[in-house]
């Protein structure tokens, strides 16, 4: 694997995490970490969006085989 594919997996698992325990728990670590309505909050998530768009991308070949 690459080293973006490494980064793009950990911040999609981080994001999965996330948006579990915001559902389940009312709990969203992103904020409680990084502070609410931060820039680097902001930064993070956008990152996070943006790799799951390049894992869905990375998964197209695979998924219409």
């Amino acid at each position: 694997m690459k080293v973006i594919d490494w980064i793009v997996a950990i911040l999609v698992i981080v994001g999965a995490i996330n948006w579990g325990l915001l559902g389940l728990l009312g709990f969203n670590l992103v904020t409680v970490l990084l502070g609410e309505g931060t820039m680097l909050t902001t930064v993070v998530y956008d990152l996070i969006g943006l790799s799951g768009v390049y894992a869905l991308f990375l998964m197209l070949p695979k998924m219409t085989k």
